[in-house]
């Protein structure tokens, strides 16, 4: 897996599609204890359509790389890590997807400089106060310890554990993969410097910041599409319906019977959405081309 150099640190990325799509390259930003692996079924049927995708492994607890013990992890500070990395790897006019706390991310990055960012897709996630949405406001707050976080990933060794509705399994009406699930709480178990980022970054969320930002949203102007769950038990549709309005006329598209984990539970259909959004109105601009000065490991 190739992996860049940030003023952060090194960051894991995944990469699909061909480098020379005429199409705008899709950046994918997943939540927390995931990473890029969440979006690798949509990145594969982009890659068919001839769609290039990039899919980071952020800091949020299923990386394997800690960054530098000074990065600052707090969610606007990711956001500013996410335009950072589209820099680097040369990217503009990109298509931002977001799922789940990855959402926030997206919305906090296009408070921050939306200049890189040419059109927005999100799947379930945070917004307005819901930051994490209940009942998770009390793991959030337990995790903000690096000790407690330890314990509360402990028990997630256990694959019957980690796919029960307090894990994973009320996320999705699909089935885990546990060799994936596993991979995704690994870092959390086995590294101090992973669990030190993850409760850094969980010390950083406070709802009203998101509050905030969602004031801002129709700054925006360019293209937003929402494509959401409608099982969802803790991103309810009703939410979508106000992220919509807050963004002043986003599309909206309801997914029956998928839950948080849209690029699961609902993949090709995610993908066709994406692809419609995407066109094909990118046409070679070497602003897209493939990243230079990246490395493989």
């Amino acid at each position: 897996m190739p992996t860049i150099n940030l003023p952060q640190g090194r960051i894991h990325y995944s990469e699909a599609g061909p480098s020379a799509a005429a199409a705008p390259t899709v950046v994918f930003v997943h939540g927390l204890l995931v990473d890029g692996t969440l979006w690798r079924a949509t990145a594969e049927a982009l890659a068919r359509a001839g769609i290039r995708s990039v899919a980071p492994d952020l800091p949020l607890g299923s990386h394997r790389i800690p960054l530098h013990p000074d990065a600052d992890l707090t969610p606007r500070g990711i956001a500013r890590l996410l335009n950072d990395l589209l820099a680097a790897l040369e990217l503009t006019d990109v298509t931002l997807v977001g799922n789940d706390t990855g959402g926030a991310l997206c919305q906090f990055l296009l408070d921050e400089d939306p200049s890189r960012i040419g059109r927005l897709v999100l799947t379930n996630c945070d917004a307005f106060d819901k930051f994490p949405p209940p009942p998770f406001g009390a793991l959030v707050a337990a995790g903000r310890s690096e000790r407690r976080l330890a314990m509360l990933t402990a028990g997630m060794r256990s694959t019957r554990l980690r796919h029960s509705v307090l894990g994973y399994g009320g996320l999705v009406s699909s089935a885990l993969d546990p060799q994936l699930t596993r991979a995704w709480v690994e870092g959390c178990l086995t590294d101090a410097g992973v669990r030190r980022d993850t409760a850094k970054f969980l010390r950083g969320v406070r709802p009203a910041e998101l509050l905030d930002v969602s004031t801002r949203l129709a700054r925006f102007g360019k293209p937003v599409t929402l494509v959401w769950g409608d099982a969802d038990r803790f991103f309810r549709y009703r939410m979508a319906e106000q992220l919509r309005d807050a963004f002043g006329g986003a599309v909206l598209h309801r997914v029956e019977g998928a839950r948080t984990f849209v690029p699961l539970d609902a993949t090709d259909r995610l993908a066709a959405e994406i692809a419609a959004v995407v066109g094909t109105d990118g046409a070679n601009d070497p602003g897209r081309r493939a990243p230079e000065g990246a490395q493989s490991s």
